[in-house]
This record gives structure tokens, sequence and C-alpha cells, in this order.
């Protein structure tokens, strides 16, 4: 049995999403889900579904080695970015090399980079009037969205789209293909 620990900050659609996904699988398991925002949605979207769900903070997040010992201790074959806003710290990416990905709400390298996260992205890709936006997957590095790209999804940005219009695109290209391309990573670990 693969197991698979989500890291999220906010409402937890995504991470929702990834659970409901592998509910019922024989291969994989979701069986953590933690935050650095103890308010946080995805916190009761957790427990909805009877996966645990804990709240850190910044210092023991990356001035301690507290979340690295939960994760040691939970064993993930995959570390999932969904939704989480903090730069993941060295000593966990260390502990987990190439077992931590992303989900960016834009085809990277483009719009990437500290503070380009959920409107801030959509607002941006309606501002510079580009044509086509979409999702990229990749893996987690020591630097905001420059780990190696694992998938792409592309959609249309029409001349009439605004940032809600794009975000509403994004979510649909996440909620199809973000489950497809973890359940395929976890096939060949």
């Amino acid at each position: 049995m693969k197991r698979v620990v989500i890291f999220a900050s906010g409402s937890g659609s995504n991470a929702e999403n990834l659970i409901k996904f592998f509910q019922n699988s024989d291969n994989v398991s979701v069986i953590q889900v933690l935050t650095n925002n103890p308010h946080a949605k995805v916190l009761d979207r957790a427990k909805k579904l009877q996966v645990s769900a804990l709240s850190f903070n910044r210092v023991a997040f990356t001035k301690t080695n507290d979340v690295l010992n939960i994760l040691k201790t939970a064993k993930p074959d995959l570390i999932i970015l969904a939704g989480f806003l903090w730069k993941f710290p060295e000593n966990i990416l260390n502990e987990f090399p190439n077992k931590v990905i992303n989900v960016h709400p834009a085809l990277l390298p483009k719009f990437g980079g500290k503070g380009m996260y959920g409107m801030n992205v959509h607002n941006a890709v309606v501002e510079n009037k580009e044509t086509e936006t979409g999702i990229t997957i990749h893996y987690v590095n020591e630097n905001y969205d420059e780990g190696a790209t694992i998938f792409q999804a592309k959609c249309a940005v029409l001349p009439t789209d605004n940032a809600h219009d794009v975000a509403e695109k994004i979510h649909a290209l996440e909620m199809e293909h973000f489950p497809k391309v973890v359940e395929k990573l976890l096939n060949n670990l």
C-alpha cells in the first residue's frame, strides 16, 4: 500500500478530490493532511473523510524537526502540496528526495515564484493577455516553482475571460488531472 501525505493551506478542494479518488483503492492510502493554517477548511474536509489532519506553525515547520518527525513516522511514499503556500524546508526535501510534488495554477515557468499563487496567478494571466494557461504538476525543490515538471495541461484564455473565469478553468483541470498523475507516479514507485 502506497502512503500519501497532503499539505494544504486553504479550503482543501484538491486535497478532498485526492482523498476521494483513492478512498477505495487497494494500492494507495491518503494517511494524513497537514496544514499551516489552524482555521483552514481542509481540516474539516479531511476529518469528514476520516483522514488524520493536523495543523502546525512556522517554528515547527522551519526551525525544528517537528514536522519532519511527523513525516518520518508517517513514512509517506509521496508528499503532495495541494494549495500549500509556504516554501518547503530543505530538511524535509533532503529526507524525502523526489517524493514531494506540487500543483501550480499556471504553465510554469510562466507566473511562478514567490507570491504567485491562487488569484495572484490568474490576475497576472489576464493582465498579460495570455491566450492559454493551465496547470503544472512538478517536483518541489528548494526554490518556489522551479522543480522538474511532471505534467502540464492547458486551457484557452478568451479575451472576455476575467481572473475568476480563469480560476474556474484551472480548478477543472486540477480536479481532472491531479489524481490521475499522482496515481501514475505512485504506480511507478
